[in-house]
């Protein structure tokens, strides 16, 4: 485990769907009373990071968020970390081989956040870190699907606004398509950094070849089985996931700048029942040089049925040079696309 997610395990407050997060367990004591013994002086002088309850923000230090950890689902992976608690909820959701603490923005945003009487929710979900090569973008609907469920049952949500980055824009503008129950509680959505794996993975030389025999294990019904080694050096990948990500027309083909009008709205039109955001870091290094970048994201606003454009200058990928900007950006657009006493979202 990350020595990063432990930390912020240890001085969180535990739960799982079996007790209910009011319910004080006799653990969640013992780590309170270290952390108040121990760090009484520190937190003191953390109390301007936010946290206006209690006087505990939901960042400790750096690389340490303050929180409750809980499982969404049956599965061993299904875990979740929430800061604050309240009953709006911004949930991130990561990029390939992504788990908690992805980008450096995510401190400053909890920060943020709870100043605004919001909870920031990271998850864990089967393609996290380097699961991402064997799982699909179905599964990360399923799962995602069962975090909003939980949220609803268990933290009474009035709602989620969803937070994809890189990859995980993909996951949003999938699940937004399942049409699910729990789909109508998202009220808005932010797409940070929504750029194409197939392009970036086309600038690699041994893509072409292993697109081909991808093709070919899937017509011999060999689709679940793992590519060679040389396909993907972070996760053994399957020829179905090598397909979905590197081939034209595949499942993660959404935001390719070769793709027609047309065809960027079949993708993308759904989303224009759905607030939006997109925020495009114009020097995002895992968008191809030849790529016109301002002229991307004016289309796939469009395409989005027309979402709110924020461009960031210099910004790279995971905007870890421009983390003010999209700080600012992201609690603008909440405060004023956010849930703000609506009603019930099964009615």
């Amino acid at each position: 485990m990350d020595p990063n997610v432990s930390s912020a395990a240890t001085s969180s407050t535990l739960s799982s769907t079996s007790s209910p997060s009011s319910t004080k367990s006799w653990f969640s004591g013992i780590v309170r009373s270290r952390s108040d013994k121990s760090g009484s002086p520190k937190m003191a002088s953390n109390s301007s990071t936010g946290g206006a309850g209690d006087n505990l923000g939901p960042v400790v230090r750096k690389n340490q968020f303050r929180g409750v950890l809980f499982k969404y689902g049956p599965n061993s992976i299904q875990v979740a970390f929430k800061t604050g608690d309240y009953t709006r909820q911004v949930i991130f959701i990561g990029g390939l081989a992504n788990g908690f603490l992805a980008t450096p923005y995510l401190e400053p945003l909890a920060i943020a956040l709870d100043r605004e009487n919001w909870s920031l929710v990271q998850f864990l979900m089967s393609s996290s870190y380097s699961g991402y090569g064997t799982s699909s973008l179905q599964q990360d609907a399923k799962e995602l699907d069962q975090l909003i469920n939980y949220l609803i049952n268990n933290e009474d949500s009035e709602g989620v606004v969803l937070l994809g980055h890189s990859t995980g824009c993909q996951d949003i503008v999938h699940y937004m398509r399942t049409n699910s129950a729990c789909s109508r509680a998202v009220r808005s959505a932010i797409l940070q950094a929504p750029v194409s794996d197939r392009e970036y993975r086309a600038t690699l030389p041994q893509t072409a070849s292993l697109i081909d025999l991808a093709a070919k294990m899937i017509s011999e019904g060999r689709g679940s089985e793992l590519m060679p080694r040389e396909a993907d050096l972070s996760s053994p990948i399957t020829a179905n996931r090598y397909q979905s990500l590197c081939a034209y027309n595949g499942d993660d083909d959404l935001f390719s700048s070769d793709l027609s009008d047309d065809q960027l709205r079949m993708r993308l039109g759904h989303m224009s029942c759905t607030q939006c955001q997109v925020i495009f870091s114009m020097a995002d290094e895992n968008v191809p040089d030849y790529v016109d970048k301002k002229a991307l994201v004016e289309r796939l606003c469009r395409a989005l049925g027309g979402a709110e454009k924020v461009e960031i200058e210099y910004g790279n990928h995971s905007l870890s040079n421009r983390v003010e900007e999209v700080v600012e950006a992201i609690i603008d657009f909440i405060k004023r696309e956010g849930p703000k006493g609506w009603d019930d979202p099964w009615h």
